[in-house]
């Protein structure tokens, strides 16, 4: 009941696909990654900057704070947050206390230290979009593995291509499928080089609170050194209360153009079923149309182009939003960034439904070579670059005065061929013997290039 009663689909209907994310986006998942940050702050000036005495036995027990931060941690953080309406101090609260139930009340002023709640947050949102980043990595592989799977089935198999959805000159469906899957490899590769970034230098970047209490300390290396090597993110120097997020609009960015990138092939894969060159498996008990019984609808890839809509739309929002604040900051940010697993859970729907849709596809063989059969005036391109290797006249304007718009069969454009006086007799009985079936060039071989490129990787 719970479930039909959600206002967003992630917690309704989708809820199940979308369960890796939980602990990554949820308020759970934020609280988790802002324990996890305070206490490794602390453990920093305490252990690493020495600035109160502490012994192998404290360090453990602010260790276990992050480790032992669980759900019913949260409801405590929860529970503080009720009281002091602002959700970072809940989470300094909490430590303190925990760090109070083992005997450690003396160390519990410098949870937070020098702090402002940015330098928790932003930290936080950097650990759980790597996270983020890593899940959809691994879906994506997945993705670009079963398009390689299906490229190497069918490397060979003549598709007529269709250029301004006209009939084109012939490619062969593997070749189809490597181009999503270079196109995805390239998304990927940016994915992984991706680092998130961060900023813990106070309240409004200046390092003020921490000069003014210690000023014999180099601060500034000190934040270098706790982001690069407690949080292995790349530090932020130059900032104002906030993280100016242009590490987030870049992820964003590259997510969009790998949403718009599945929203293609989507589409084209929807055309093929449409044209009836791959059917679809069909599962029993499955219902494709209410009134019409003998429908198998494309409704993976729709649900697919759907979801990644959903997430694009959020993905342009923030990647322009979040580079914008007022002056030092202001709230803004917040609460855009809260929406982060809702584009993430929108996109991880849109990759598992795509290929849940490939796993359905049957190739129709039969219908690709009947429509590359019934359009032999793909040749053309053939014969008029045969002709202007051999210098017959005007053989563009020849070749389309026969065929422009015109629907001529095999037989004419043999004819065609006799006609020719200086083409060699080799290169006419080559043209004549040639059938659009056949006329897919190196596409099998760039398969086989890109298979065997995949492989050395």
């Amino acid at each position: 009941m719970q479930e039909l009663r959600a206002l967003s689909v992630l917690d309704g209907r989708y809820g199940k696909q979308v369960e890796e994310l939980r602990d990554i986006f949820s308020e759970y998942g934020l609280i988790r990654r802002r324990v996890q940050v305070e206490a490794l702050w602390l453990e920093f000036l305490l252990a690493d900057l020495k600035l109160a005495p502490v012994n192998a036995g404290d360090i453990d027990a602010i260790r276990a704070v992050a480790r032992g931060c669980n759900i019913e941690s949260a409801k405590l953080v929860k529970g503080y947050e009720s009281k002091t309406n602002h959700d970072v101090k809940a989470v300094e609260y909490y430590i303190k206390e925990q760090l109070a139930a083992t005997g450690l009340s003396r160390i519990g002023e410098w949870v937070h230290f020098a702090c402002t709640s940015e330098d928790i947050n932003n930290t936080a949102y950097a650990l759980m979009l790597r996270d983020g980043r890593d899940e959809m990595v691994r879906h994506l592989e997945e993705l670009r593995g079963t398009l390689a799977q299906n490229a190497r089935q069918w490397r060979a198999v003549p598709l007529m291509a269709r250029t301004h959805g006209q009939p084109a000159s012939p490619t062969t469906v593997g070749k189809e499928f490597v181009v999503f899957a270079a196109r995805l490899d390239r998304e990927i590769k940016k994915l992984r080089d991706w680092r998130p970034e961060a900023k813990m230098n106070g309240a409004t970047g200046n390092f003020n609170a921490h000069a003014v209490a210690l000023p014999k300390i180099d601060w500034i290396a000190a934040a270098e050194r706790f982001l690069n090597e407690k949080l292995g993110v790349t530090p932020l120097l130059y900032t104002t209360q906030i993280n100016p997020y242009h590490h987030i609009a870049e992820l964003l960015q590259t997510l969009m153009r790998t949403a718009q990138t599945v929203v293609d092939l989507d589409r084209d894969l929807w055309g093929y079923i449409s044209l009836g060159y791959f059917r679809q498996r069909t599962v029993a008990g499955e219902v494709g149309s209410s009134t019409m019984p003998h429908k198998v609808n494309p409704i993976d890839f729709e649900n697919s182009e759907g979801n990644c809509g959903m997430a694009v739309a959020l993905m342009g929002h923030l990647s322009e939003k979040l580079l914008v604040s007022r002056f030092q900051r202001d709230l803004t940010d917040s609460t855009t960034l809260r929406n982060l697993g809702t584009l993430f859970g929108h996109l991880l729907i849109a990759l598992k439904s795509t290929r849940k849709g490939l796993g359905k596809l049957e190739l129709h063989e039969a219908a690709t070579r009947n429509d590359l059969a019934a359009n032999p005036e793909l040749l053309a391109e053939a014969i008029q670059t045969v002709m202007r290797m051999h210098g017959e006249e005007k053989p563009y304007e020849r070749l389309k005065e026969l065929t422009r718009g015109e629907r001529i069969d095999a037989a004419a454009l043999a004819r065609f061929v006799d006609t020719l006086t200086k083409v060699p007799k080799e290169d006419r009985d080559r043209l004549r013997s040639l059938t659009p079936a056949a006329y897919t060039g190196l596409a099998a071989q760039l398969v086989d290039r890109y298979l065997a490129a995949r492989e050395e990787k």
